[in-house]
């Protein structure tokens, strides 16, 4: 009897097995996205998944939220949309969706792509132990990363004594505007900022900044300046002025160079921490991850259009030329 047994017992076992897994393989979990980023770091992302074993439809949905416009006060709103539908964690940035996600919740696992000064913001207890549910990348080590966007500009204009900055308010960051006049005034240099609120501001930037007789422009960053590179670009061009932005889309737009982190490698890092973080792993245990490479882009065809000679040594700093 009790070998009748244990045969009924192994074979409910083996039977039971395949079902079993398939029970596992069937779960499939929420990534909610927090204000759509770009379509092309989408993609990247959701390769980065799929390499990790995680398909769209398979085992694993993406629920995007963008509050309209972006806009800071439909934020709150937002996020609480993502949570009723019970996502399993929220992958966004920058800095002003990771504070709306913050404070909506202290349980459902964050992972911003690119936080500013997170320790700071109390994001985070600290870069090695978040302590919280918020982990994932820092968007750069230091606000310098301004002070040599302005080196750059002074080195592909030498004659250069005033630079237009355009920021959007939910970017402006005190510490980087700061770096950014320091080096400046180091070099003789007048800075002077206008603020874009949407794109459709950008002509009337533009008319200001030439108005103001400055011959560069830096773009400081914020979601309609991302989305108006080209517009940037092309009125930049109509003016004869130089650009320079954080992130090498601008130059992949007509803008003359970039200087700054690689958005892509950022979002398929982000990737890890998901699958780090859906396999079981706690936020407050997974190390915040600062950026190591830094990458300039050179648009040549743009220096050309311009009238401006870039020099061989700054063209053999660059990571990427495009001709």
């Amino acid at each position: 009897m009790r070998l009748i047994g244990l045969a009924v017992v192994l074979a409910f076992s083996v039977l039971a097995a395949p079902l079993l897994v398939e029970a596992q393989q069937a779960k499939v979990y929420k990534i909610g996205l927090l204000c759509s980023p770009p379509g092309a770091y989408v993609a990247a992302f959701e390769e980065s998944l799929r390499q990790l074993g995680y398909v769209r439809g398979r085992n694993v949905v993406f629920e995007t939220r963008r509050a309209r416009d972006c806009r800071a006060e439909e934020l709150p709103k937002t996020v609480a949309d993502l949570l009723r539908l019970n996502v399993d964690v929220i992958v966004t940035e920058p800095n002003h969706f990771i504070d709306a996600a913050k404070q909506a919740t202290t349980s459902v696992p964050i992972v911003m792509v690119y936080g500013r000064d997170p320790v700071g913001r109390g994001y985070i207890s600290s870069l090695a132990r978040p302590g919280g549910n918020i982990t994932g990348l820092t968007w750069d080590p230091s606000p310098e990363i301004f002070g040599k966007h302005v080196e750059l500009l002074a080195e592909v204009s030498p004659r250069l004594s005033r630079i237009g900055g355009i920021v959007h308010p939910s970017a402006l960051e005190e510490d980087s505007l700061k770096a950014a006049e320091d080096a400046a005034k180091r070099r003789g240099i007048a800075l002077l900022y206008m603020q874009v609120r949407t794109e459709s501001g950008l002509p009337k930037a533009f008319a200001s900044i030439v108005g103001h007789r400055a011959s560069a422009v830096m773009i400081f960053g914020g979601p309609y300046l991302w989305g108006g590179r080209a517009q940037i670009a092309t009125l930049a061009r109509k003016n004869a002025l130089p650009t320079i932005y954080m992130y090498r889309e601008g130059p992949d737009a007509g803008g003359l160079m970039s200087y700054g982190t690689n958005l892509t490698d950022a979002w398929q890092r982000a990737a890890i921490y998901v699958d780090k973080i859906l396999k079981g792993a706690k936020p407050a245990d997974l190390p915040v991850e600062q950026p190591t490479k830094f990458e300039m882009v050179i648009n040549l065809k743009t220096a050309k259009t311009l009238g401006l000679t870039i020099s061989r040594s700054i063209v053999v700093r660059a990571d990427e030329i495009i001709q």
